[in-house]
């Protein structure tokens, strides 16, 4: 049994190091997984039990599993980083555990607690810290990307909460999310489809919302760009968020511009880390409704210097285009993205401990 409660069933049959070690020299995003996974099941009359680390592998579910139909699920997304010293830390998993009550409640799924949810990675990382990729320079971005995820798994066709759960994590190698790093990317303004609505799920992280993204994703290949850009639903003028990540607007005179919070966009970890690191650079972070007429009239007028995307995934990347069905919105000079780049460098250095942890963000995982 693991120190945070869990017990281990090794894998008989694991990949052989020789084939990890090819797989974590080029691990690409989410195409491989370490040899094992933790799961936790929830019955109503029992609550949480069987805290355990088996091998990876095939779920078996029922057909009529209430997840396969009514989409009652939930997800997290956390990375695990190798530092100099050969340990394993992870970026304010407390933050994720708490969005990952708020997306429970949502969707009428039970609550995990701190203790478990931590208590799940450190027990899959004592047996497969190995999967952590050792970045070969300090500008590689090479880590081990949890996905912690609840599922409705008991069999009925009735619309009601399941009265079964099961809660597990996955681990896969990953490299940058994009190939390019801090190169712009272009990104698509979505005016058919909408990522969520009042009083829906848009600030649960659940799969639904990842789906209903998935068309104007679709547009968005189709013109070229990598993310999609979502207006909200109700007067179709205020920027919400990508498909994925949230945005940041950067003003000449200081001010660093996210949209506000409601319940049509997700809270990111990365976006409430930023907003405390800006100001530590002298920047003023608001948090604000911006329409996308302000985008469009700042980034020609020269009062929007900088645009960049965040999430756990994609750390920072600068958008260097909006592209839109009447015309593409350009910011009217290259400024070189240096508050970008500056934020960037700094969250990266603290995620792989090359900078001191002054605010105790990074937890110890292995």
């Amino acid at each position: 049994m693991t120190p945070s409660g869990f017990d281990v069933r090794p894998n008989a049959n694991p990949t052989a190091s020789q084939i990890r070690d090819d797989i974590l020299e080029s691990p690409g995003f989410g195409q491989h997984f370490s040899d094992h996974m933790a799961h936790v099941r929830w019955t109503e009359d029992a609550g949480w039990h069987g805290n355990e680390v088996r091998p990876y592998g095939p779920l078996t579910l029922d057909p009529a599993a209430a997840v396969l139909h009514y989409a009652q699920e939930i997800f997290e997304g956390i990375k695990a980083y190798r530092h100099a010293d050969g340990s394993v830390w992870t970026f304010r998993p407390q933050k994720n555990a708490e969005r990952f009550r708020r997306s429970a409640r949502r969707l009428a799924l039970p609550e995990l607690d701190d203790e478990t949810f931590i208590g799940s990675l450190k027990a899959l990382l004592s047996v497969d810290s190995d999967w952590v990729p050792t970045p070969a320079h300090e500008g590689e971005e090479s880590s081990l990307y949890l996905r912690p995820f609840m599922i409705a798994s008991e069999s009925f066709l009735g619309v009601r909460p399941s009265k079964e759960v099961d809660y597990y994590v996955i681990a896969s190698p990953a490299a940058a999310y994009f190939k390019g790093g801090v190169a712009p990317v272009s990104i698509w303004l979505s005016s058919h489809y909408k990522r969520a609505a009042p009083g829906g799920t848009g600030f649960a992280k659940c799969g639904g919302n990842y789906a209903a993204s998935l068309a104007a994703q679709k547009e968005a290949a189709a013109q070229n760009c990598s993310q999609v850009a979502f207006l909200d639903a109700v007067e179709n003028k205020w920027v919400e968020e990508l498909g994925g990540m949230n945005l940041f607007f950067v003003y000449k005179d200081g001010r660093i511009v996210t949209p506000q919070l409601t319940d049509t966009i997700l809270e990111g970890v990365t976006r409430d880390s930023i907003l405390e690191m800006a100001a530590d650079e002298g920047l003023t972070p608001e948090e604000r409704a911006i329409s996308i007429d302000e985008w469009r009239e700042g980034a020609a007028s020269g009062e929007i210097t900088e645009v960049f995307a965040c999430g756990t995934a994609a750390v920072i990347t600068p958008v260097g285009e909006l592209v839109t069905e009447d015309d593409t919105i350009r910011l009217a000079g290259d400024t070189g993205n240096p508050i970008a780049k500056c934020l960037r460098s700094q969250l990266l250095d603290l995620q792989y401990g090359r900078r001191e942890d002054t605010r105790g963000w990074m937890t110890r995982l292995a």
